[in-house]
């Protein structure tokens, strides 16, 4: 097992990752679906319909809750599920977001093309990502 598995592995052993299908019933209880995939990715996939895209560059600053810099529309107690190509780099925003005081976000299990793969909805084309 290789270093990134160890720090994986222990980031997912905090966080309550949920299945394409409970992300979409969660959505419908104002949870916030965070896409942190590159805009080509989006463009060339689609989106989640009602997911926010958010540079993993500035996730940290556009999620911290009490930051100057944040979106609106959440606060520290709001499910915010993360989400990547197969959520991997998802694990790992995910748990840093916990650590800004996000006790409840975690991430897509299986990612966006879990989401594909699970037949829910898809946005074709890419939204402009908040930076």
């Amino acid at each position: 097992m290789s270093a990134v598995d160890d720090v994986l592995a222990a980031a997912r052993s905090t966080l309550d990752r949920v299945t394409p299908a409970e992300a979409r019933r969660l959505q419908g209880e104002d949870a916030l679906l965070v896409d942190i995939r590159p805009h080509h990715n989006r463009a060339a996939e689609g989106e989640i319909p009602g997911s926010v895209a958010v540079e993993r560059i500035v996730l940290e600053w556009r999620l911290d809750p009490h930051g100057e810099h944040r979106i609106e529309g959440f606060t520290e107690d709001t499910v915010v599920i993360v989400l990547c190509n197969e959520s991997y780099a998802s694990s790992l925003a995910a748990r840093d977001l916990r650590e800004l005081g996000l006790h409840r976000a975690t991430d897509l299990a299986g990612g966006f093309r879990g989401w594909v793969a699970a037949g829910l909805p898809v946005r074709p084309g890419a939204s402009v990502p908040i930076t």
